[in-house]
């Protein structure tokens, strides 16, 4: 039997797929947000399924989170699943739905400020919102994905980094707002190799890695595992980055 249900947005492909993974191994029903990777996330869950002997692990929940409705409809889903499984709650709700693209300064379009702000901050904040009730009746935890640019400047992505900034600051707040029924904290992963092009991408960041390599997804997703078992943990960032952060 499932520990309980935790949903993970974005969790279709890369990072999000190896959390997803990790949950299921971990004993949860996981819901798996995607807004286009649909063949990536049935995929996932029937090999799951196939290794547990045909047992469901989860489901596919499809939702353009950049709309009104599509976020709506992830709630409606959400609380639909929850009734369905019977569950006590939410346990565990995973903001890794995400957008990236480096673009200089000067061009970025307002529409896409607002994109990444809508993705990053809005969309968090709302869905946590609308399923606190399940989480506070589940004792569950949040965890937000963000990064390591806190304190530096990164080139062609200031759109992004500051949108990535709000998600931390929220959820530091809700880490107050939310005790002591939901635990909430951040999981900040570094130069992560979970696509080709992230190789070339990141090569200069690996260069000064104190560990001398990149990180892999499961990396990531061994972090978030940690903060979902670690009870008296709440309002903490941890950073993935094979020690970059501290680096000189």
């Amino acid at each position: 039997m499932a520990k309980g249900v935790a949903l993970v947005t974005g969790g279709g492909r890369r990072i999000g797929a190896q959390i997803c993974s990790t949950l299921i191994d971990d004993g949860w029903y996981v819901l798996v947000h995607v807004r286009s990777s649909v063949e990536d996330a049935q995929r996932l869950l029937a090999d799951a399924s196939q290794q547990r002997n045909g047992e469901a692990c989860g489901q596919v929940v499809i939702a353009d989170l950049s709309t009104d409705e599509g976020l709506k409809s992830l709630i409606d889903q959400t609380h639909a699943i929850l009734e369905g499984q019977k569950s006590v709650g939410l346990g565990v709700l995973i903001h890794n739905a995400s957008i990236y693209n480096s673009k200089g300064y000067e061009s970025v379009s307002l529409e896409e400020l607002r994109l990444n702000n809508r993705i990053h901050i809005e969309v968090p904040f709302v869905l946590t919102q609308a399923l606190t009730p399940s989480l506070k009746a589940a004792s569950g935890c949040v965890i937000g994905m963000v990064d390591t640019s806190l304190h530096r400047a990164w080139k062609d992505l200031a759109h992004y980094t500051a949108s990535k900034a709000g998600l931390r600051q929220l959820m530091m707040n809700l880490a107050g707002d939310l005790a002591p029924d939901v635990r909430v904290n951040c999981v900040a992963p570094g130069a992560i190799m979970a696509a080709p092009w992230e190789a070339e991408h990141f090569a200069s960041v690996i260069e000064k890695v104190p560990l001398g390599r990149g990180g892999a997804p499961e990396d990531v997703a061994n972090a978030v595992s940690f903060l979902v078992r670690s009870t008296y943990l709440s309002g903490q960032v941890i950073e993935v980055d094979g020690g970059w952060s501290v680096a000189p």
